[in-house]
């Protein structure tokens, strides 16, 4: 990460401020499971704690987090955890392409960052965030980048003192320029967000 870091800095202005300002943004690292799947599609447009204390709950009605148990479970007891229907049917879509294998998280690893984000979006109740997500954290891929991302936008509107918030396509197309370390440039606008606002 650091020599991605220098790299951008020297070739991009607003992010070398950001690193100089904030320091070495979080690695943010997750596991390559249905358990983080599930997660990243409880953080869909809630705030981080909102969808860690369900997630929590998730886990307590789910000990093992395996998709043929938390299929096997009652609606009713998930809906009591917190899940909402439509957040409820997206992970049961997910479970149910992993135990029909016809989403293979270990294949993924063998993709590329397209074909990753294809395999992932074919399942519904995932979009372009949520697979940018678990292609940067959980796969590690130094390139992947969480398109539709509000604290991004707002973040890259903060520091480069924007009249408005950039649209998604807008910023996608400004990440463009960050290839191939759009993953480091996206840890560096999250942990200035995160730092301004002092969330953890």
């Amino acid at each position: 990460m650091r020599e991605a870091l220098l790299t951008l800095s020297e070739s991009d202005p607003l992010l070398a401020d950001l690193y100089e300002r904030f320091g070495v943004p979080p690695l943010w690292k997750r596991v390559q499971c249905f358990d983080t799947l599930v997660h990243i599609i409880l953080e869909q447009k809630v705030s981080l704690v909102s969808a860690e204390a369900v997630m929590q709950r998730v886990r307590v009605v789910c000990p093992s987090m395996q998709p043929s148990e938390f299929l096997a479970l009652p609606e009713a007891l998930l809906r009591s955890a917190g899940l909402s229907a439509s957040k409820l049917s997206y992970c049961r879509s997910v479970a149910e392409a992993l135990v029909e294998r016809t989403l293979s998280l270990h294949q993924l690893r063998q993709l590329t960052d397209e074909q990753v984000i294809n395999a992932l979006t074919a399942v519904r109740g995932i979009g372009p965030w949520t697979a940018g997500v678990y292609l940067m954290m959980a796969l590690r891929r130094p390139n992947a980048w969480a398109s539709g991302d509000r604290a991004l936008a707002v973040s890259y509107y903060e520091r480069a003192a924007l009249d408005i918030v950039p649209s998604y396509a807008d910023l996608d197309a400004i990440a463009l320029r960050w290839s191939p370390h759009r993953a480091t440039a996206a840890r560096l606008l999250w942990h200035a967000y995160l730092e301004k606002r002092k969330r953890p």
